[in-house]
């Protein structure tokens, strides 16, 4: 596998577990739903997940479900990798 076909494989395996929260949440309140997503992936993903997810996100989000766009403002961002 390349680099960029293992990239291309990480994002999409990000992006699905992503959905797959959104989806558990989008049964709660609005309210409710976005800050959940961001708590379950706060306390769960690593820095280095959450570093992944914040460059698809800042490259426009594509393939995200629409609550995980929402609770990225109540998501940690991690510091940028040396």
């Amino acid at each position: 596998m390349s680099l960029d076909e293992h990239r291309a494989s990480t994002r999409e395996k990000l992006i699905r577990m992503a959905n797959q929260i959104a989806t558990f949440f989008h049964s709660k309140p609005r309210a409710e739903g976005v800050e959940g997503v961001a708590e379950h992936i706060n306390k769960f993903w690593e820095p280095r997940m959450r570093r992944h997810l914040f460059e698809i996100i800042d490259a426009g989000g594509d393939g995200l479900d629409e609550l995980v766009l929402a609770a990225a403002p109540g998501i940690r961002r991690p510091a940028e990798a040396a």
